[in-house]
């Protein structure tokens, strides 16, 4: 997999507005916190900005991290499961 951009979230904070706007160029926005995943489909029933940055947002008021954009999924926090996963569905 090639990373196309990289940035490093504690020079470069991404707040409420950029946290929102990214999410919502995704079609599906797939938060892990721990154990527990949530998924939003941001097309046919995306969640009010409220319920969005409760999950996007870290206690700092930051998108938390890590963040990865995979095609039309951003995946926010982690979740080893997830991760292999999501990243698995496009290796040949």
């Amino acid at each position: 997999m090639q990373v196309a951009e990289q940035t490093d979230a504690s020079k470069k904070k991404q707040g409420r507005d950029e946290a929102l706007r990214l999410a919502k160029t995704a079609a599906k926005v797939v938060v892990a916190k721990g154990k527990k995943v949530v998924a939003f489909d941001m097309r046919k029933s995306p969640p009010d900005d409220e319920t969005l940055l409760a999950h996007l947002l870290g206690p700092t008021g930051n998108l938390r991290a890590p963040t990865i954009r995979k095609g039309n999924t951003l995946l926010v926090g982690f979740n080893e499961d997830l991760y292999k996963q999501v990243l698995r569905e496009s290796t040949p």
